[in-house]
C-alpha cells in the first residue's frame, strides 16, 4: 500500500512539475511524454508484481534523477540540441532498465 502511495505522490509531483514548466514555456514536450510513460511503465509492473520493493526504489530513483536534469537543462530558458540528446540518452537507459527489471523473474515479495 506504501509502495502505491508513493507511486501516487511522485506522478502528481511530476504533472504539476509540467504544468509549472509548461507556463514559463520550456517545454520539452517530446521528453515529458516519454517520462510520464515510462512512470506507467514502472507503476504496471508493480501492479502486476513483476518489480521487487528494491527494483520500483532504483527506478524511481533513477526517474527523479532525469527529472533534475532536465529541470537543470530548461534553467537558463533554452534547451539545445545537445542538452536534449543528453535527456534521451538518459531516457533510453531508463526504458532499457525498466524491461530488465521487469522481465527479470523477481517479483514483489522475493527476498533476492
Amino acid at each position: 500500500m506504501k509502495i502505491r502511495a508513493l507511486i501516487a505522490l511522485a506522478a502528481l509531483l511530476f504533472v504539476s512539475g509540467i504544468v509549472v514548466a509548461h507556463e514559463r514555456g520550456d517545454v520539452t514536450p517530446r521528453v515529458d511524454r516519454r517520462q510520464a510513460r515510462q512512470e506507467r511503465r514502472i507503476e504496471a509492473g508493480v501492479e502486476n508484481g513483476q518489480l521487487t520493493a528494491a527494483e520500483l526504489a532504483r527506478l524511481e530513483a533513477q526517474q527523479a534523477r532525469i527529472e533534475r536534469h532536465e529541470a537543470r537543462v530548461k534553467a537558463d530558458g533554452e534547451v539545445t540540441g545537445r542538452e536534449r540528446a543528453s535527456l534521451h540518452i538518459h531516457q533510453d537507459k531508463a526504458s532499457t532498465d525498466i524491461a530488465r527489471k521487469k522481465l527479470n523473474r523477481r517479483q514483489a515479495g522475493d527476498d533476492r
